[in-house]
């Protein structure tokens, strides 16, 4: 299974998830261009998609959905409601109502040789959802936008071949930042954001022997930068009461503005 992240970060997320005859992308907050040419890069052609999983309708993931699914068709996958919202916003009626398929949390979606599991997410979003993917012996997930994680997101996250997960902001950096206070609130809340302090403690709890790499995600512009996540997350592993240091695991940032690495699991 190849894992790429075409973009992530506050601004837009899109990430790429296949195999050599199964291709899906998780999200669609970027221009259709971009969105594109990070496929063309990685040799496949937008055509080929065999589905857009969505994970809920606020812009950064869904900016690019409407031009992208309206010039090659592929099919859109999302909860009941996320679909819902995303269609009253299209108000000249432009994707076709035939490319939506409703997905319910916890309940798998067979796609090819690939299997996704949508399961429910802590966020301000009508029914927002985060997916595993498992094909070919191999699994990851993309976790972002969840202001808080239970036993139930851990039980779903699990002997993880990769992972993406949420590292938004560093709390110190938005308390003192320019945001308005109700702003503050929202991303500190329960349904907000996974700060990197966060982040590291639920890495924490599903790191194992065989897990072959760590995206660090959906980054916000004005209250993270790339070293600090990288390093809190990092060091939060080492301090840990575990057998595992930071330096144990191939941890990476994943850019709001140019494509990661390509990541074989």
């Amino acid at each position: 299974m190849r894992f790429v992240s075409i973009a992530s970060g506050s601004s837009g997320n899109c990430i790429y998830l296949g195999t050599d005859h199964t291709h899906i992308l998780i999200d669609a907050g970027i221009s259709c261009k971009r969105i594109n040419n990070g496929l063309e890069d990685l040799g496949i052609k937008s055509s080929e998609l065999d589905g857009i999983f969505i994970t809920h309708e606020h812009s950064d993931h869904i900016q690019g959905l409407r031009v992208f699914s309206k010039k090659f068709g592929v099919p859109i996958y999302g909860t009941k409601e996320t679909l819902e919202e995303i269609a009253k916003a299209d108000k000249k009626g432009e994707i076709d109502p035939g490319l939506y398929h409703p997905v319910a949390p916890d309940v798998p979606v067979p796609v090819k040789e690939m299997q996704v599991l949508p399961f429910s997410s802590s966020h301000d979003a009508a029914n927002p959802v985060v997916y595993r993917v498992d094909g070919g012996g191999k699994s990851a997930a993309v976790v972002t936008d969840l202001g808080c994680y239970s036993d139930y997101t851990l039980q779903h996250l699990q002997n993880l071949d990769g992972v993406l997960l949420e590292s938004n902001h560093d709390v110190r950096m938005l308390e003192i930042g320019h945001y308005p206070y109700y702003l503050k609130r929202r991303i500190l809340g329960e349904r907000g954001h996974l700060s990197n302090d966060t982040c590291g403690e639920l890495l924490n709890n599903i790191l194992h022997d065989g897990i072959k790499h760590i995206f660090l995600g959906h980054l916000s512009k004005e209250n993270n930068y790339e070293a600090l996540a990288y390093e809190t997350v990092r060091t939060s592993v080492t301090m840990a009461p575990s057998p595992y240091k930071g330096d144990d695991f191939s941890i990476s940032v994943a850019g709001r503005d140019h494509p990661s690495e390509i990541v074989y699991l």
